[in-house]
């Protein structure tokens, strides 16, 4: 699931690394908050490990584009109840990974809970998708926040950025009778509530990472 808070550009650009400039829609920012499932996480040539391949995680993201023009996210924080997922994300990639208490079940709707480690509030939501799927058409405001294919993060005094490869985002419609912003409140956005502007729903698809480059 995806939920959207629209944000002023400037209050999200004062908290970006250089080299990253705040991505926009017809004015308007956005914080995103996206829990989800991973299944059969591996290196290519490698099988899956069920006690180490699957896991829940949720991450708090934003849009940019980098000094090239290259659009991309931003992430403050993706939280995931798998430790070793954790420390080898945050090695390879720079990426602000978090440890974290997750649950799950999956029913009627998605019964999804996160508590990060250092903090005392669970985030709650309950959810399910709605309606036929269909592709983003490419001027809507689902194809800006959905169809980005780098992650930029930042290691030492080195802005990096990580290609990613999947089939065009098929979305749904969302129902959401429980959702939070505390994952993006324990990264700093206060002022934001319970209450989202956009949400939608994507079934599972599969994912290629690449290796990491230095934005130069």
């Amino acid at each position: 699931m995806f939920v959207h808070w629209v944000v002023a550009p400037e209050r999200i650009q004062a908290t970006l690394p250089h080299g990253l400039t705040v991505d926009t829609y017809d004015g308007d920012a956005f914080i995103g908050v996206s829990p989800f499932f991973m299944r059969d996480v591996r290196p290519v040539g490698l099988p899956a490990v069920p006690w180490l391949s699957e896991f829940q995680e949720l991450n708090v993201r934003t849009y940019v584009f980098d000094r090239n023009g290259v659009p991309g996210i931003w992430f403050y924080s993706l939280n995931c109840n798998q430790p070793l997922a954790v420390v080898g994300a945050r090695a390879l990639t720079g990426l602000h990974y978090f440890n974290a208490e997750m649950k799950s079940s999956v029913g009627e709707f998605i019964d999804y809970s996160c508590r990060r480690d250092e903090t005392v509030e669970t985030a709650e939501y309950r959810y399910r998708g709605v309606g036929p799927a269909r592709e983003a058409d490419p001027h809507s405001l689902e194809f800006f926040l959905l169809d980005r294919y780098y992650l930029f993060s930042v290691r030492g005094e080195s802005l990096l950025r990580e290609q990613v490869s999947h089939e065009r985002y098929k979305l749904r419609d969302a129902e959401v009778p429980v959702c939070s912003g505390s994952p993006a409140r324990w990264d700093g956005f206060a002022e934001l509530n319970d209450r989202p502007q956009h949400q939608c729903f994507v079934d599972g698809f599969d994912v290629k990472v690449y290796g990491t480059q230095t934005v130069e």
